[in-house]
């Protein structure tokens, strides 16, 4: 019986797969009793209040005593001034029944506090640390943040605060004590009024066949905050909706809640695999953020004056706002409130405070950036060699072949296929011979089978999640019966990374990466395809207090393997289910998409705001992983996908083969282009991940970071900037000729940056939208007047391969002559570039001569040199050019080719100072 049923779940899933998602199968607010409890408040409103005499003040913070006056519960709250322009405001029950949970590894530290300075005028309190300021009210509780004395955010604005305090379930009411609430279990908790719920799903709730026993009752927290200087809000991703947040008035909020949603439909506010809440306010002048700290389910709704924001953006007249200041207000079934308010004040400042709380992307190795091929599945070892080859043959590059979950023994991991992989050793040696690497799936359900080491050791250890009962959970997933490792607890995310040990995990090599699917956790017969809320982790907390972080744990212990297998490599891991913090251990891909143009569209959409959330290696299924992309859409996507961090082509299993060279040759030289383009700029990409781990300032970003004050630009989602270099704008449209490209304004006056087209030097110098002229092969992108890219134009099978090979410089002019731009190398696999074997250099341009400054001393020793450098916008063609390096002058050769001029053959080595002179 139970293996009959393993097979129909698993049937079902692969039909839902082909299917499509079914919005039935997961929750509505209305649905959700503690976000129909929470959102309640938006129209009855709520009284909290500072209760006097409870202030105390430290040399960084603040706390006192709330009070709810319906219920007489009592709460704590601590304000405290952050270093970087940002405070930290917490608030929890000041006597709880029990811990509520506060979220750990989230923050890639405690946060380093600074020093405050504390003032009271008519019973209203303001803390001051450096130019930021809070200001807190009593009565009613609410605290408004102002940098340099501009109104930001604030904290409570419309009274929304809600907490509902722990509690045992009212015991049966007898005479004399009507209304009264059983005994707390904590005897000098303070005992408030009864309160009762009339909402039938606060103590436990049904959805479709599951029932959630809510042994701890309602426990809901929710807080709103204002964003007075902004105009329009993004963030809080993982949502297939447009960049800009549209309101949720009359509509349901967006869901935060990690889920395995297949085929997922665009241009809504439906859950996905991940679950970032920070979320941000931009204005003309001013942009803040909040960080919301909860792993629980969230919902948020977004108040906007405007229907359409993008279209109607919210004007102010003498320092006054017209209509209320857009909003959200964040409703989260547990935890506590724990929220982060960064003051900016440009985007780009805020966006690096986020990063300083939760970390960065580490520097991947080189190939990480470049192609990478997979689908579900490659069938063998001759599968995979021939896939590889054929490549070659069809000369186009490619660094990674992956492996999905049909190469494992019966989908057992840290197991292989011994009929289809009976020598994967030498399999994965053909590979890195080529220069090109493997990855290899992992997933979180562990087959359950008496067979299988993996599952035994978790049995008789007690690694598995519980249910109530304390028994493992079973669940099921692909492999039939499954459980699931709890990586909260310590000891299990040890166990899990010790089996990347080459000792034990035999079949690969240190050479091999790793992708960790299906851990939001997906489990079929689930709840909304997902885990029970009423499970119990490690610590006993209860699933519904940590299900966001759930993947972030478990790519902590595979990071953690793949470290402790190879100390010297950087780790490679692809997730999909991710939280606040996981950049720092793996890359994301948007999940299960279509393979039509409304998906391609939000590939660009829903990378950028996962890159202002802190996940800049952001890609899409090249192609889409459901369906059969026709020629044109495949030829658009690849050109789309070189200019997102991650850059993977990737199918379902019921798909038709589309590797390239399966086309004809049309669509092969297309695409082949645009793998060479990617190649070509592998150096920018690089430079620009050194300098996201360095800063935190996002890889590719929306066109707002750069033009904060052109109104125009806020809601634009359909282009990007790669750092603040490239201007990319695909073409997402089916049987288009040209396309619409929007050029930033730099002020009031409509002016805007020079804006070079990559490809031919053609100048734009006006802000404003322009119609393009596009044809199949033509990716509008153009480089920013005033910056330099390096570039690699040598054609190699893998990036690897290019490691030695010469640079080319662009130098794109700005109106004053001048460009500067920076370039990263070292040997790209090792973290020897942390003890300074590096190459780090800032290359000006300026009075027609083009230097290079070292930042710190260039202590790699590369053998690549300078092989060309090409300039666009010099006013007259120089007759020659004059390189000195070391004292010694040597003439060069120059050229004018279209709207360029090239500087031929400069030959100067990477590590070496040098100035070329144009002379005319």
């Amino acid at each position: 019986m139970r293996f009959t049923l393993g097979i129909c779940l698993i049937i079902g899933a692969l039909f839902s797969y082909a299917a499509g998602v079914d919005p039935n199968n997961f929750k509505t607010c209305e649905q959700s009793s503690f976000c129909k409890r929470s959102r309640k408040v938006q129209s009855t409103g709520s009284k909290y209040a500072i209760i006097p005499g409870t202030l105390n003040s430290y040399a960084d913070s603040l706390t006192a005593d709330l009070v709810n006056k319906d219920n007489h519960h009592q709460f704590t709250f601590k304000l405290e001034a952050l270093m970087g322009n940002t405070f930290r405001l917490q608030i929890d029950e000041k006597n709880p029944l029990r811990p509520r949970y506060r979220v750990e590894h989230a923050l890639k530290g405690k946060p380093a506090t600074t020093q405050i300075r504390v003032q009271e005028s008519q019973g209203v309190l303001s803390i001051t640390a450096g130019n930021s300021k809070a200001v807190i009210h009593g009565d009613p509780f609410h605290i408004e943040f102002y940098e340099d004395d501009v109104h930001v955010v604030t904290v409570n604005a419309k009274n929304w605060l809600y907490f509902e305090h722990l509690r045992q379930k009212a015991a049966v009411q007898t005479e004399g004590a009507e209304g009264a609430e059983a005994q707390d279990a904590n005897p000098d908790a303070i005992q408030p009024p009864a309160e009762t719920h009339e909402d039938p799903g606060a103590w436990e709730e049904n959805f479709k066949s599951h029932h959630d026993s809510k042994p701890y009752g309602p426990e809901a927290v929710a807080l709103d905050f204002a964003f007075p200087a902004a105009e329009v809000l993004f963030g809080i991703p993982e949502h297939a909706d447009s960049f800009v947040l549209k309101s949720t008035s009359g509509t349901d909020p967006y869901r935060l809640y990690n889920l395995d949603v297949f085929e997922y439909v665009v241009d809504s506010k439906m859950a996905l695999y991940g679950s970032v809440p920070v979320l941000y306010g931009h204005g003309s002048q001013r942009t803040a953020g909040v960080y919301w700290q909860n792993a629980a389910e969230t919902w948020v709704d977004i108040h906007t004056a405007e229907t359409n924001v993008v279209s109607s953006l919210v004007n102010f007249v003498s320092g006054t706002r017209k209509t209320p200041p857009p909003s959200a207000h964040f409703m989260s079934e547990s935890g506590i409130v724990d929220a982060f308010i960064m003051l900016g004040p440009k985007p780009i400042d805020v966006f690096k405070q986020y990063a300083g709380l939760t970390g960065t992307h580490e520097l991947p190795q080189l190939f990480a950036l470049a192609y990478h091929q997979s689908r579900w599945n490659y069938n063998d070892e001759r599968d995979v060699a021939t896939v590889s080859a054929k490549f070659d043959e069809f000369n186009m590059p490619m660094d990674t072949m992956w492996l999905d979950i049909e190469y494992t023994d019966g989908k057992r991991y840290f197991t292989w296929d011994k009929f289809k992989f009976p020598d994967s050793l030498a399999m994965v040696k053909n590979l890195t011979d080529l220069g090109r690497h493997l990855v290899v799936i992992i997933d979180p359900h562990i087959k359950r089978d008496n067979a299988y080491f993996f599952h035994n050791d978790c049995t008789e250890q007690g690694y598995y999640i519980k249910t109530r009962d304390g028994n493992d959970y079973e669940g099921w997933c692909w492999p039939g019966s499954a459980s699931y490792p709890d990586f909260f607890n310590p000891v299990v995310r040890e166990y899990y990374a010790s089996q990347y040990e080459l000792s034990k995990f035999k079949t690969v090599t240190a050479d091999v990466m790793l992708w960790n699917d299906m851990n939001e956790p997906s489990v079929f017969n689930g709840p909304e395809v997902t885990a029970p809320k009423d499970l119990v982790h490690f610590g006993n907390w209860e699933h519904r207090d940590v299900h966001n972080l759930y993947g972030h744990m478990h790519i902590m212990g595979t990071f953690a393997g793949l470290l402790k297998r190879d100390p010297n490599q950087r780790p490679f891991i692809l997730t999909r289910s991710h939280f606040a913090g996981s950049q720092r251990y793996a890359a994301i891909w948007t999940g299960d998409n279509l393979a039509d143009w409304a998906h391609l569209q939000h590939s660009i959409k829903m990378c950028l705001t996962e890159a202002v959330a802190g996940f800049s290696f952001c890609g899409a299924d090249v192609g889409g992983f459901f369906g059969n992309p026709e020629a044109e859409l495949l030829e658009r996507w690849y050109q789309t996908g070189i200019f997102l961090p991650f850059f993977r082509a990737h199918a379902h299993i019921d798909t038709k083969r589309r590797e390239p060279w399966l086309f004809p040759e049309r669509t092969r030289q297309i695409i082949r282009s645009a793998l060479l383009k990617r190649y070509s700029y592998l150096p920018l990409w690089y430079t620009s991940f050194y300098e996201l781990e360095k800063t935190g300032a996002p890889v590719i970003r929306p066109m707002l970071t750069h033009y904060p004050h052109d109104k125009e630009a806020f809601g634009i989602d359909s282009q990007l900037l790669v750092q603040q270099r490239l201007l990319v704008r695909p073409v997402m449209q089916q049987g288009v000729s040209k396309v619409d490209v929007y050029f930033p304004a730099i002020d009031d006056k409509k002016n805007g940056d020079y804006w070079y087209d990559v490809d031919t030097f053609e100048r734009q110098e006006r802000a404003g939208y322009v119609s393009v002229p596009v044809t199949e092969y033509k990716i509008p992108v153009w480089q920013r007047g005033g910056s330099i890219v390096p570039k690699k134009e040598r054609l190699r099978r893998s990036a690897p391969l290019m490691l030695h090979d010469p640079y080319t410089l662009i130098v794109c002019l700005d109106r004053h002559g001048k460009a500067d731009g920076t370039l990263y190398l070292d040997d790209e696999k090792s973290y020897k570039y942390r003890d300074g074997e590096h190459i780090y250099v800032n290359y000006e341009f300026e009075q027609n001569q083009l230097r290079n400054n070292f930042i710190g001393k260039p202590k790699y020793k590369s053998n690549a040199w300078i092989e060309r450098v090409v300039i666009a916008g010099l006013q007259l063609v120089p007759k020659s050019a004059t390189i000195t390096v070391n004292g010694v002058s040597q003439q060069l050769e120059v050229e004018q080719q279209g709207n360029a001029v090239i500087v031929r053959k400069p030959g100067v080595k990477m590590d070496v100072d040098f100035a070329l002179k144009l002379n005319y």
